[in-house]
């Protein structure tokens, strides 16, 4: 056979530069650094700004070596490629003494003056649980890290369209600054999605501020806004129905028993909001404010409810009782609640009739997590009316907790309930059932 002199080409070498594009997707920075070296045409792929459109960097508090390379790696990474990111996420890792917390102010003042100067495409940004009312902040490196952060929003006003602050845990001053930055070119911002839950420090009364109102006042097109019912007011919701009602389309309010949440809050308010957004849906979060008092001046009848989830984290109180959440307070929702979590310790009480019933008055809940003490009995009556088209549940996740260590016997009545249910589980539903010791 005659040699022609060309050398056998690889496939590769005839990928579609959208196929190869794709493939470096899902390679690290390690194996697209190590691609890049095969030819030319996949140093260009390399160098494509669409792979360096979202990072994420993670500041590990004690770092393993493997750990300390990647994030050496993902931190040049962003700096060489900035001009092309759109979604940067920071991740803080067990921060454990202050000279990390150094270190990382120092680093990220330098990440956002680089970014600051040859970034024009950022559009989302997200820095979780900054935790910076913990001691280990010293206060000079915290309002530096601060002073920077609001530097960087300035900047960044005019095109950054999401921001997430959750756990940042500051001041009220402190906290309106940086959110004052979103608005400090124009005097006024267009970002459509802000996360501040758990923003402020705890025990802030943050709906009596008059800072605070002047600052969300800025704010002319929300979309999403989640944030603590400590924030909520009159004021607030007659500023969200003035400014953003044409855009607002979500509101998630986490209460926890450690915000205040005593204030009083007109139905009238809600319900002015309600009109003026009539896309607006109301996710509600409660840890550990499950009285039934409490929940009723929060839970009013006027709130275009999606979601509820009440969650007692494992405490047991016998001063409250679920059953007048259950039969009053919950029902009022049943023309659009769609979500609904329940994690109880209601070894005191049992709530069978009563989750049930409020399960077929809610014709449009399409999702149930139920972690409580109930009866195995109490899965077959459900199932049965999932079956009977009496709800529309397509997702059922329970842990039912017992008083026993050995849960054989009712693990096996679930194992039958499955069997006679197959069907309809394994074809119409998400189904999660088990039993769980709580002694």
């Amino acid at each position: 056979m005659e040699d022609d002199g060309e050398p056998e080409q690889s496939s590769w070498a005839c990928l579609p530069d959208v196929c190869l594009s794709h493939v470096f997707h899902w390679l690290d920075d390690r194996d697209r650094s190590r691609a890049a070296l095969v030819c030319k045409k996949w140093s260009c792929t390399m160098h494509s700004g669409s792979l360096w459109r979202c990072r994420t960097i993670t500041f590990y508090g004690q770092p393993s070596r493997a750990r300390t390379l990647e994030f050496q790696s993902a931190l040049w990474y962003t700096k060489k490629f900035g001009k092309y990111l759109k979604h940067l996420e920071i991740k803080l890792s067990n921060p454990y003494n202050p000279p990390f917390l150094k270190k990382f102010q120092v680093i990220m003042r330098g990440l956002l003056s680089h970014l600051g100067k040859c970034n024009s495409h950022l559009e989302s940004l997200s820095i979780k649980y900054l935790e910076l009312d913990c001691l280990i902040w010293k206060n000079v490196v915290r309002a530096q890290f601060i002073k920077n952060l609001a530097a960087f929003l300035k900047r960044m006003s005019n095109q950054l369209d999401y921001l997430n602050l959750k756990g940042a845990r500051i001041t009220l001053e402190e906290g309106c600054e940086l959110l004052n930055s979103l608005s400090s070119l124009t005097n006024r911002s267009f970002i459509s999605e802000i996360n501040i839950e758990d923003f402020f420090s705890l025990h802030l009364s943050v709906y009596s501020s008059a800072l605070f109102h002047q600052t969300m006042s800025k704010f002319h097109r929300l979309t999403i806004l989640t944030f603590n019912y400590n924030c909520i007011s009159d004021e607030l919701l007659d500023i969200l129905r003035e400014h953003s009602s044409h855009s607002l389309c979500t509101l998630n309010i986490k209460c926890h028993i450690h915000d205040p949440h005593g204030q009083a809050v007109s139905g009238t308010s809600w319900a002015n909001l309600a009109k003026r957004a009539p896309k607006l849906n109301v996710n509600f979060f409660f840890e550990r404010v499950l009285k039934h008092d409490h929940l009723a001046r929060i839970l009013l009848v006027e709130i275009p409810v999606r979601s509820i989830s009440l969650r007692s984290c494992y405490f047991s109180d016998p001063d409250w009782t679920m059953r007048p959440t259950l039969t009053n307070l919950l029902p009022a929702y049943w023309h659009g609640l769609q979500k609904l979590t329940l994690e109880l310790n209601n070894d005191h009480e049992l709530l069978d009739n009563e989750l049930l019933q409020l399960i077929l008055s809610c014709k449009k809940l399409l999702f149930l997590k139920v972690w409580a003490f109930l009866s195995v009995s109490f899965m077959e009556k459900l199932l049965q009316n999932r079956a009977e088209r009496k709800c529309i549940l397509t997702t059922i996740k329970v842990r039912i907790y017992t008083a026993q260590d050995d849960s054989t016997e009712e693990e096996r009545l679930l194992a039958d309930i499955y069997k006679k249910f197959k069907y309809l589980i394994d074809s119409e539903l998400n189904y999660f059932v088990i039993t769980y010791p709580m002694m």
